[in-house]
């Protein structure tokens, strides 16, 4: 499975910089984030190319962070596929508890990144393979 740092920052000027400097000087590449609002605090989800790197990196620097079990799926680019996706999901019971997603438009493919309960994890891979979504590590 694909692995997701959750980084708990305060919600003010420079937090986004001091995080993304430590990653930088550590040499982590990051390959796609998201920040959510909290009030006074932040939660930046980063998909990076050492995880446990980034992790002791930041942690090292006093930075409160998880690193979580996640799925990626990477569908084509068309309409209905991401209702496509949670139905497949919804038919089994499986629960989305967090997402986001963008296209790659000159490749014509989405890549969707899903937050799911960890027991549901192997069973929607399982699921969405056969369903034809393909599911990248």
């Amino acid at each position: 499975m694909a692995k997701q740092l959750n980084v708990f920052i305060e919600n003010k000027p420079g937090r986004l910089k001091a995080v993304t400097e430590v990653l930088a000087n550590n040499k982590i590449n990051i390959n796609a984030f998201t920040i959510q609002d909290r009030g006074d605090f932040g939660l930046i989800k980063l998909i990076v190319g050492d995880s446990e790197k980034a992790y002791l990196a930041l942690a090292d620097k006093g930075y409160a962070c998880a690193i979580k079990d996640i799925m990626i799926i990477s569908p084509k680019d068309k309409i209905g596929n991401l209702s496509r996706l949670s139905e497949v999901l919804l038919k089994n019971n499986i629960n989305i508890i967090d997402s986001y997603g963008f296209v790659i438009e000159s490749e014509k493919k989405g890549i969707c990144y899903l937050e799911l309960n960890t027991d549901d994890l192997k069973k929607a891979k399982r699921i969405l393979d056969k369903e034809g979504f393909k599911v990248l590590e």
